[in-house]
């Protein structure tokens, strides 16, 4: 690399550095959404299914007790 050159490398450098950091964060906030939302998902599913698998038990007959008098 000529010297005459080596100031025009570090602004670039420079401005491509400031640009890669700045899609890290974009890239970091976007995740965090996602993991958020992953995590709102996944607590509604856990309702629903505790929800269907508690309407399931309802729904099924009682065994009968051993107790032969009853």
């Amino acid at each position: 690399m000529y010297p005459k050159h080596a100031g025009e490398m570090l602004k670039h450098l420079e401005k491509q550095h400031e640009l890669l950091v700045g899609a890290r964060q974009l890239m970091l906030d976007e995740l965090h959404k996602y993991q958020v939302e992953e995590e709102m998902l996944m607590r509604k599913l856990y309702e629903v299914m505790s929800a269907h698998n508690s309407k399931k038990e309802g729904d099924q007959p009682q065994p009968a007790s051993a107790d032969p008098e009853r």
